[in-house]
């Protein structure tokens, strides 16, 4: 490790996505403009997410979410866990995200392309 480099704990970039958004609530930005640590963050939430949802984009099935701009992808997010959509699989999954959460996960799902 090169000196001076930090090393992030998951906390730590939480809290971090965190201060992004409430940064975006106050002064609106779009979300694809999400720094690196909120594209990690977003990935490392995504395990769960891409045990369905293949990261290559194909749908077999189960609905891409690779490309989509991160307004869609939380909206959608949203129609869910506020049960506007019918999925039981899906409102069971995003009844525990946190908006913050949510913002992470569009913002890395936004940056990779379907194969």
């Amino acid at each position: 490790m090169r000196s001076g480099a930090r090393v992030l704990s998951g906390r730590s970039i939480q809290a971090a996505v965190a201060g992004t958004v409430l940064a975006a609530t106050v002064m609106p930005a779009p979300v694809a403009s999400a720094d690196d640590q909120t594209i990690a963050y977003g990935q490392y939430l995504s395990s769960e997410c891409v045990t369905c949802h293949r990261l290559s984009g194909q749908e077999d099935g189960i609905p891409s979410i690779v490309g989509w701009s991160p307004d869609q992808f939380i909206t959608v997010l949203r129609a869910y866990k506020t049960k506007l959509r019918d999925n039981v699989t899906m409102q069971t999954i995003t009844a525990r995200l946190t908006d913050e959460e949510m913002a992470a996960l569009a913002a890395y799902f936004a940056t990779v392309r379907a194969q």
